[in-house]
């Protein structure tokens, strides 16, 4: 058996380690399990004569000196990017890396499909009349999302895990992204276009990684040219959007938006903001869900045994050459 070390807090393990990814470990590997908080010495102790390192949420940075003559060869990560964990420099020394990131996506997806459904049929309009003693509102009704247009900006995984759940409802899929070529967009059943042409869309979804190219992308000026009535979903990225632009223009009544992220974090919304019926806020929440979180372990695990039995690469598999684009 190879030997496994489980480098977070034991509330970490319990949140992210659920019944398949404790079956894997039972059956496959020697475990050594964190005892407590974890600091250097901690992880030294884990990671010494480890084989795969299994960490998430809350697992300290990795120094390289633990690779210092040699180290452990795998690290799952029962999280989402790896950027924060570990150096590039650590991939080319032949350690392999696997992410959840892309079981996390679909659990985003599944926001941006609710947050895309609650808008359009205005349900936070209804909820508030009822609330407030009213019932149905002359001429006022919601819309639908069947068979309208969705620009999607970023071909991410969480992007790729809403164009699956959009399949059933006949739409319109436009994407932007520089990396996605004819031949991608075809198998995923998808249209390119030019930004411009993707925020002009009836829907819009963001998708993409903060990196320098994608900060502000979504300028005032591209926020002004969206149709009326346009729902813009943001689950990927804060400063990809210039946020007071948007602001107004879901103030003004013009456009709606569900927002999950912000710059910054947490955000200072005015109370105008926060009272506004076009306006759909959370906490950064649209990859946490009780179901997704305890899948996560066991979907690396799955990958891991399958590397290190069969060189089998998994959808888990960090490639090196996707780093600078990743989220």
């Amino acid at each position: 058996m190879s030997k496994l070390a489980v480098v977070m807090t034991p509330e970490r393990a319990a949140d992210v380690c659920g019944t398949d990814a404790r079956r894997l470990i039972a059956e496959h590997f020697d475990v050594t399990w964190a005892e407590g908080e974890l600091d250097g010495d901690e992880v030294a102790r884990l990671a010494a004569g480890s084989e795969v390192l299994l960490t998430s949420w809350g697992t300290p940075h990795l120094d390289t000196s633990i690779w210092a003559g040699g180290g452990p060869k795998v690290v799952a990560h029962a999280a989402g990017t790896v950027k924060k964990l570990i150096d590039r420099e650590v991939l080319d020394q032949g350690v392999t890396v696997f992410s959840a990131a892309g079981r996390i996506a679909w659990s985003v997806g599944e926001y941006c499909l609710a947050a895309m459904l609650t808008l359009a049929r205005r349900l936070p309009r209804f909820d508030a009349a009822v609330r407030g003693g009213g019932w149905k509102q002359k001429d006022f009704r919601g819309g639908e999302l069947a068979g309208r247009s969705v620009g999607i900006v970023g071909a991410s995984s969480t992007a790729r895990a809403l164009i699956t759940l959009l399949r059933p409802f006949r739409c319109d899929v436009v994407v932007y992204d520089p990396y996605l070529d004819e031949a991608g967009a075809v198998a995923l059943g998808v249209r390119t276009a030019t930004l411009e042409e993707t925020l002009g869309c009836a829907f819009v979804s963001l998708h993409v990684p903060d990196l320098p190219a994608t900060r502000g992308m979504v300028t005032r000026r591209l926020i002004e040219a969206m149709p009326d009535g346009t729902i813009v979903v943001n689950s990927s990225r804060g400063p990809a959007v210039d946020q007071a632009a948007l602001l107004d223009h879901v103030q003004s009544g013009r456009i709606l938006a569900a927002l999950d992220v912000y710059d910054p974090e947490p955000p200072s919304l005015d109370e105008s903001a926060l009272s506004c019926p076009n306006l759909l806020l959370t906490p950064h929440i649209a990859g946490d869900t009780t179901q997704g979180h305890l899948a996560l372990a066991g979907y690396v695990l799955a990958d891991v045994v399958d590397w290190l039995g069969k060189g089998v690469r998994g959808p888990s598999l960090v490639d090196p050459a996707a780093w600078p684009t990743a989220a």
